[in-house]
């Protein structure tokens, strides 16, 4: 009897461990008023052990907030830019670099602020920061005169508040795109001095080039011995693992590669364990599935007019690579998507008959599917990868019935 109480007690242990590794890797920012933030303080000494020794990644875990510190395997992906949700189709568009640098000035301006501000007082302190000679010798200037500048600044704000560092008192976000009201915060102190996940703070960083300061703030101190490059090439290969949608191959390096044919089966036991994914191993490459979504930010297929646009997208595109096309134009995608939409605007929402909707519809769709790892964009050109092969279809055989006779 004991011996099962003990079995019992395990088995839940573990399964709350592997729902804490999937909530932290969907989300590696947790407050109180997440529900998994309990779980993970809960087992904060256990996740921190295996996010340090796995993958290289380290986890913070105070009253106030637990943060994972990842680091991308692939420092060049930036199809999984951050979104907010909700407002207008702008509004939610992936984040470009201007509201990047935005964010940036206003954590800026947070560092230094009260402990409760205003959007309009945020506003200013970054217009203040934007004058740099440095910033407008990149190009990048901030009148905040037009409704789309302040439009960037509310999603700015809106994306500090899905991570905790503002929390809404009272106002509206539109009211000031409108310039009707404002909107008041308070500033949580504990979430803002742990949001910067690097390993040097960038103004220690000389380095000219945006790529080069990228490596060097999150650069891996590692020991010059076998053990020390070992354990390198596993954590970068883990971080691809856990972090990617799907891990090509041909995207390792010899030494990559070599590390992870010996490995391999060692490497996926210990990463399939502690979070219940399921390692999908193909001649390409190896993804990691989570069967219970708990870990997944974009799903395939999703609900709605942009979901289904990117479906048959996806299913056009894969035909296109099934005939030996190995890029495909995004004119020409665009194109396709004209047709989706003659064909299914009585299902889709009506502002799809607008002119120019057949760009957005493709913009979004082309996006969603490079965060997947199902296409690579490089300017005008679509490059279709192997795993888009899925959502390809065949011609259905229709078996019918014996002749009695």
């Amino acid at each position: 009897m004991t011996g099962t109480l003990t079995d019992v007690l395990d088995a839940q242990r573990d399964d709350e461990r592997r729902r804490a590794v999937r909530a932290l890797l969907r989300n590696p920012m947790l407050t109180p008023r997440d529900a998994a933030y309990a779980l993970v303080r809960k087992h904060s000494g256990y996740l921190a052990q295996w996010f340090t020794r796995e993958a290289g990644w380290s986890l913070h875990t105070d009253p106030g907030v637990a943060r994972l510190r990842k680091i991308p395997g692939d420092l060049a992906d930036g199809s999984r830019a951050a979104s907010v949700k909700g407002g207008g189709a702008r509004a939610r568009q992936p984040f470009s670099r201007r509201r990047y640098v935005l964010a940036c000035l206003a954590l800026a301006a947070l560092e230094r602020a009260e402990a409760q501000v205003t959007l309009g007082w945020l506003v200013d302190r970054v217009m203040a920061f934007a004058a740099d000679e440095e910033i407008t010798r990149a190009g990048i200037t901030f009148a905040m005169e037009d409704r789309d500048e302040r439009g960037d600044l509310v999603a700015v704000a809106q994306l500090l508040l899905s991570l905790g560092v503002l929390v809404k008192v009272a106002g509206d976000e539109q009211a000031f795109v409108n310039r009707s009201g404002d909107a008041l915060y308070d500033v949580d102190r504990r979430v803002l001095a742990v949001l910067l996940a690097t390993r040097r703070g960038p103004s220690m960083v000389a380095a000219p080039g945006h790529g080069e300061r990228l490596a060097a703030v999150t650069e891996d101190l590692i020991p010059d011995t076998e053990d020390g490059r070992n354990r390198a090439i596993r954590h970068a290969i883990a971080r691809r693992l856990l972090d990617d949608p799907v891990l090509y191959y041909t995207d390792l390096t010899a030494q990559q590669r070599a590390y992870l044919d010996m490995q391999r089966g060692p490497l996926l036991k210990r990463l399939t364990e502690a979070t219940g994914f399921l390692a999908e191993i193909r001649a390409e490459g190896i993804a990691l599935i989570d069967p219970t979504r708990e870990a997944t930010d974009f799903g395939m297929p999703e609900e709605g007019t942009e979901g289904h646009a990117t479906l048959l997208l996806a299913e056009y595109l894969s035909e296109r690579m099934r005939q030996g096309e190995e890029t495909v134009t995004v004119a020409a995608a665009e194109r396709r998507m004209t047709g989706l939409i003659a064909e299914h605007k009585g299902h889709w929402r009506k502002n799809v008959r607008d002119p120019g909707a057949e760009r957005d519809l493709t913009e979004h769709a082309l996006n969603r599917l490079a965060s997947l790892g199902l296409v690579r964009l490089a300017g005008d050109e679509v490059t279709p990868l192997p795993v888009l092969a899925r959502f390809g279809y065949l011609e259905p055989t229709i078996i019918g019935k014996k002749d009695p006779r």
